[in-house]
């Protein structure tokens, strides 16, 4: 599952990036904007070049840096790259992308984020007609959709497929003289378009285009195709009208994107700082130093600190080279896991009420063993914000959490959480307080799935209760 056992975290699960450039080296393109949208996934990352004939792919396990060692040096005008973490389907060399396909139409090599929620049906209907799968990836169901499309061209056969599949889905595409990006219909997912000097690139976040050098042209619409040529870009709305209902994912902006993104037009640096500041608004607390866990809190610790005049302190200190830590089997290897990773600072925090700010509480184990490292430290209160609301139900559109009964919030009251995470104080960002924070973006258009259950996608039964898509 896309979850970080020991910083008690959910993780997006991919990012993906494209460029059509005759005048570049691709290759090293991708590359950059991959290494720029790393923190989308690490547990994978693959690069696809072509010059329309031929398809050079280079891929792996671990970071970008890990994963490919050497770039693909066929000389070529296109190519899609993605870093991973694992939703559907298991953390397994051959789920790596991008899925490069040869079928009659062509050849297609496919990257995608987000996840559906009828592949399961999809894939079962394809095998019983003769389809042969080689990955337990949703996104193979892509792949084999576009190929059996009776459509004429492969533009018109990516559109037919991405009408068949429902769920979260931004793809980027390489087609043999073209590069495709699709955005779902609800729009669960970012994707944006960029330009270079003469060519163009798509990006799942806006801060890519920034480590190549592209200016930002704008966000793909959900429910659009774009196609990106040597004529230019082009683009079509493929879904049908009724079934557009932009609901962009608000953790993007609470947790998932970098602080220097902008999505849908917003800053995704100036949501946090806003966060902060109606954390403040709705809790007044008064305290000594405001704090973050970091570094998820931190932007949105510096709004309340600006907000309440409280000055902002770095009480906790971040091991940035411990790498991933794995599930621990016991409760004392798990909480010396934490420690290896953050470490309190007596001088900092003895004899502090401290208000701490975190962007979420998923299991709400790991808040508990940074409050307790606190007060050992010699913190003498710990006022806890999240600058969310609780997370009260499981999210199916490409985060894939764990069962909804171990989300603390579903089971818990905010009194019972507090007690068990052992902090004076816990305040929860208000709905109200985090559409106010995310100002550029309608209510409307956001989802909010993950604490209200409100699943404007139909979500298959078996997924509600946390059964895999596919049994490894």
């Amino acid at each position: 599952m896309n979850y970080d056992p020991i910083f008690d975290k959910w993780h997006e699960e991919c990012g993906v990036f494209g460029v059509f450039d005759r005048t570049v080296d691709v290759a090293r393109y991708v590359y950059w904007g991959l290494f720029a949208l790393q923190h989308r996934g690490q547990e994978s990352a693959g690069i696809a070049i072509t010059d329309g004939n031929e398809v050079a792919l280079k891929k792996g396990m671990g970071l970008l840096t890990e994963a490919i060692k050497e770039l693909p040096t066929l000389k070529s005008h296109m190519g899609t790259g993605h870093v991973r973490y694992s939703t559907t389907g298991s953390n397994n060399p051959r789920n790596i992308q991008p899925l490069v396909i040869h079928y009659q139409g062509g050849q297609i090599a496919v990257a995608h984020n987000g996840n559906l929620t009828n592949a399961l049906g999809i894939r079962r209907q394809l095998e019983a007609d003769g389809s042969i799968f080689q990955t337990t990836m949703d996104s193979e169901v892509i792949v084999n959709l576009i190929a059996r499309s009776k459509a004429d061209t492969q533009e018109e056969r990516i559109a037919d497929a991405a009408r068949q599949i429902e769920g979260a889905f931004s793809l980027v595409i390489t087609t043999n003289d073209s590069l495709v990006g699709v955005r779902d219909p609800q729009g669960f997912r970012p994707l944006c378009l960029g330009k270079t000097e003469y060519g163009y690139v798509l990006s799942s976040e806006s801060c890519a285009f920034d480590a190549i050098k592209a200016e930002f042209i704008r966000d793909i619409d959900p429910g659009e195709m774009v196609i990106i040529d040597d004529c230019g870009v082009r683009s079509k709305i493929y879904a049908e009208p009724q079934k557009i209902d932009k609901k962009l994912c608000v953790f993007e902006y609470i947790y998932f994107a970098r602080s220097d993104s902008k999505i849908d037009g917003q800053s995704v640096y100036e949501t946090r700082l806003n966060m902060g500041r109606e954390l403040y608004n709705e809790t007044k607390y008064d305290a000594d130093i405001v704090m973050s866990i970091p570094d998820s809190g931190t932007t949105a610790a510096l709004g309340y600190a600006r907000a309440s005049g409280i000055p902002f302190a770095e009480g906790l200190i971040k091991n940035r080279y411990s790498g991933r830590t794995f599930i621990k089997p016991n409760q004392e290897e798990r909480e010396l896991a934490v420690r290896m990773k953050l470490n309190a600072m007596p001088e900092v925090v003895g004899g502090k009420r401290i208000v701490l700010i975190d962007d979420s509480i998923v299991r709400g184990t790991t808040s508990g063993l940074i409050v307790k490292m606190l007060k050992e430290a010699g913190a003498k209160e710990i006022y806890m914000c999240v600058s969310s609301p609780a997370i009260e139900y499981s999210c199916h559109y490409g985060i894939d959490t764990s069962v909804r009964k171990e989300l603390i919030a579903a089971t818990h009251t905010i009194e019972e959480i507090r007690d068990y995470i052992k902090a004076d104080k816990l305040h929860y960002l208000s709905r109200e307080g985090l559409c106010r924070a995310v100002s550029g973006v309608p209510e409307a258009d956001l989802c909010f799935a993950c604490f209200n259950g409100d699943y404007r996608v139909d979500v298959p039964t078996e997924q509600e209760e946390g059964v895999k898509y596919v049994l490894e």
